[in-house]
């Protein structure tokens, strides 16, 4: 019986894999995929860390996107990708990174080391390095770090939200005080379906039932990233950057004021819970937070940016971003 399991969640993970990779690869083939066409060039796999060992370092490099015409530094968007820890890739995220670059933003679409290989605190402490290059280097790619938005889906959204709280707490890590020393906060965060808690992967079984295959990716998500304290009812100190919604959620207040955070999630997304967790924790420390719910959207839905729920998902988180970016430089000519 139990090897029956395994085999149903190795061929789960294999037809997912193969699915994004498979629409990434196809998307590509598209005319309107050349970023050239969108007015944006590329710079392509730039080490923002050094690698041990070397047979690893595709997992640390970044690839710029950037409007080819430029008027002054222009916003920044760190780009954290999604895949449950375990699988994808920058290169199966440009279509995020066009899709900002496109619309003013220099993008920074990041590589990191994937569970269960490399377990927590791998992908996130990668995601520190990346922001720490972001912060030191790519005003020479035309970027302002003062206009700094970190945004990723699902497994992304978990590690921007982590990243955040680093920016922001005096944390023991670190990796998180490498982030927090360089005295850059981001302005925006927008997390996107987010698995914002990884221990208690019970938790959405509670909430409702779900079909076996989305407990099979979920349980993977969380033994694959945090092992045996995926099955704890609230993480421990070892974990508990794992689990940025409950540090958000508790008493403990940021050293600096949080960014703003605008969550986006469909309505047939089991992830919505942590959504609708996330907004009334990040409001009792005083951030502005808003989310919006897409009826009948399932995970990820906003990749599919030829569907109309997409789009209106684009348009609304970058809507909420312009607005606020634009309210941070009034304030800063008072």
């Amino acid at each position: 019986m139990e090897s029956l399991v395994e085999a149903r969640k190795t061929i789960g993970k294999w037809a997912l894999t193969s699915f994004f990779e498979g629409l990434s690869a196809a998307g590509k083939l598209h005319p309107q995929s050349d970023p050239k066409k969108h007015g944006v060039e590329v710079v392509s796999n730039i080490r923002y860390r050094e690698t041990s060992p070397p047979q690893k370092s595709h997992y640390h490099l970044l690839d710029v996107y950037r409007p080819i015409k430029r008027d002054g530094p222009l916003p920044v968007v760190l780009y954290v990708h999604g895949g449950a820890f375990r699988i994808l890739s920058k290169d199966t995220h440009w279509i995020m990174a066009l899709a900002f670059a496109r619309r003013g933003y220099v993008v920074a679409n990041i590589n990191y080391r994937l569970a269960p290989e490399c377990p927590f605190p791998a992908a996130l402490e990668d995601s520190c390095y990346a922001f720490k290059w972001v912060i030191d280097n790519i005003a020479d790619y035309g970027g302002d770090v003062s206009q700094l938005v970190l945004a990723g889906e699902s497994a992304g959204a978990n590690l921007v939200t982590a990243l955040s709280i680093c920016a922001t707490y005096a944390r023991p890590e670190p990796y998180a005080q490498m982030v927090f020393n360089t005295n850059v906060a981001p302005k925006v965060v927008l997390p996107a379906c987010g698995v914002l808690q990884v221990s208690d992967v019970d938790r959405f079984a509670r909430q409702k039932d779900i079909p076996t295959w989305v407990v099979d990716r979920l349980e993977e998500v969380a033994f694959g990233y945090i092992g045996r304290k995926a099955t704890a009812n609230v993480g421990d100190r070892d974990t508990e950057l794992a689990n940025p919604l409950l540090i958000l959620e508790s008493d403990v207040e940021p050293v600096r004021p949080l960014p703003a955070y605008f969550a986006t999630c469909g309505t047939k997304d089991v992830l919505i819970y942590d959504t609708k967790r996330l907004i009334p924790a990040l409001e009792k420390h005083g951030a502005v937070a808003e989310a919006i719910y897409y009826p009948g959207e399932i995970h990820a839905f906003h990749a599919l940016l030829f569907r109309k729920a997409a789009k209106k998902c684009w348009v609304d988180q970058l809507r909420f971003t312009k607005r606020i970016l634009n309210k941070d430089k009034e304030k800063a000519k008072l």
